[in-house]
């Protein structure tokens, strides 16, 4: 949908050139295009600010790793600890719920947009197989 091909140049044959066949090889074209390419599947990153108190720090950090997050930094506001990070947008479903679990309500968060990764292997290996009905 958001890809453009353009034609530079190709040749005309009274038999065999038709509708059809320029339509067949313009699919096998694109998808040889694409084998060779070596595509990558890539994930939206988003930005989490976490205000949270002492007491709940250790947890909240863990809860962050355990969701594929990096802690990029650390601050501190009167009694609450700021924690800076960068998470999978998928990973962040459910994520006020499970903080105030963590938290007994007393965390906040903001999330914004970063930036787009690469998807670990792993996990798009996983994907790919969902997508394609090979996975469990």
């Amino acid at each position: 949908e958001d890809v453009r091909i353009e034609l530079v140049f190709g040749s005309y044959h009274d038999v065999d050139s038709s509708e059809i066949a320029f339509k067949i090889a313009g699919s096998m074209a694109i998808q040889e295009a694409c084998r060779k390419a070596d595509p990558v599947l890539m994930e939206p990153m988003m930005k989490v600010e976490v205000i949270v108190p002492e007491e709940y720090l250790g947890d909240v950090m863990g809860d962050i790793n355990s969701r594929r997050g990096k802690v990029e930094g650390m601050g501190q506001r009167k009694d609450a600890h700021i924690l800076n990070a960068v998470v999978p947008l998928s990973r962040m479903f459910g994520y006020v719920t499970d903080l105030r679990s963590l938290t007994q309500g007393r965390a906040v968060f903001h999330m914004e947009f970063s930036n787009y990764q690469k998807v670990p292997a792993n996990i798009e290996t996983e994907i790919i197989e969902r997508m394609h009905g090979k996975a469990s």
